[in-house]
């Protein structure tokens, strides 16, 4: 599968249901849409990146059936990880005083920061191309936000946590399958 369009399909389905949308949720329901978008856009994209450079210099030093290995446990975990729920689901406190766009990027930063997509996007940059992933796991990320965005301003809180943490578990748990077949074969 192209590294673009695997990075966007596993860290968008793996931000459904995780704390970072749920503080997109929450923050479209207090301010602008368009400014609650750019925020996430600028934060997810210097997240993806921080996790590209470091995947990046994993992939370079490590055998490809390590990676594969390696990237199958990463999901399993993720899988574990989604399905058990993050220990602090409350949203992240805005930060910052100057700008409302600011205070957006800070929390989603902070928000993000550590998180399993991070850790996702850092394993498939190992795998391929870095570039490619960046973009697709940015984009892919940034939809789901946009998606919580768009919800948070018609639904609120009234989203089922537990049936979306549920079936991202269970895509995880797939995506660990899928890699650590191919590192067999």
């Amino acid at each position: 599968m192209d590294a673009f369009l695997l990075a966007f399909a596993v860290v968008f389905l793996a931000e459904l249901g995780d704390k970072t949308q749920l503080v997109a949720l929450s923050l479209a329901t207090r301010y602008r849409t368009i400014t609650v978008l750019a925020g996430i856009t600028v934060a997810y994209a210097i997240t993806n990146g921080i996790s590209v450079i470091v995947g990046g210099l994993l992939g370079a030093a490590l055998p490809t059936t390590a990676i594969a290995f390696g990237g199958a446990i990463a999901f399993f975990g993720f899988a574990i990880w989604t399905l058990r729920g993050d220990d602090d689901e409350d949203e992240a406190p805005l930060v910052g005083g100057r700008s409302v766009f600011f205070s957006i990027v800070g929390a989603m930063l902070i928000a993000e920061l550590g998180d399993k997509t991070m850790l996702a996007t850092a394993t498939l940059a190992a795998r391929d191309s870095p570039v490619a992933t960046w973009f697709g796991a940015t984009l892919g990320i940034t939809a789901s936000g946009a998606l919580a965005v768009f919800v948070g301003k018609v639904l609120g809180d009234r989203l089922p946590r537990r049936a979306t943490r549920i079936g991202a578990s269970v895509l995880f748990a797939l995506f660990g399958l899928l890699l650590l077949v191919e590192a067999i074969t």
